[in-house]
């Protein structure tokens, strides 16, 4: 992991604590997991929300946990 990419997910779990993250090296998978440490209201994977988000960057991983946080804030609105 390069110091860019530990900041990154420092800063990740700083923003986004209900994640655990991961990474896999693993040919044809995205290498950055986020795991959701608390499942999912059935309501909100309907809305679209997922208990586990996987990218081929952290800079992507990041850019889907700030939609993801968008779609569990219009529920609570």
């Amino acid at each position: 992991m390069t110091d860019d990419e530990r900041r990154l997910i420092d800063l990740l779990i700083s923003t986004h604590p209900a994640w655990r993250y991961e990474q896999h090296d693993l040919p044809g998978l995205p290498r950055w997991w986020a795991v959701r440490y608390e499942p999912l209201r059935l309501d909100q994977r309907g809305a679209g929300a997922r208990d586990v988000l996987g990218r081929t960057t952290l800079h992507r991983l990041a850019r889907a946990l700030a939609r993801h946080d968008q779609i569990l804030h219009t529920l609570r609105c």
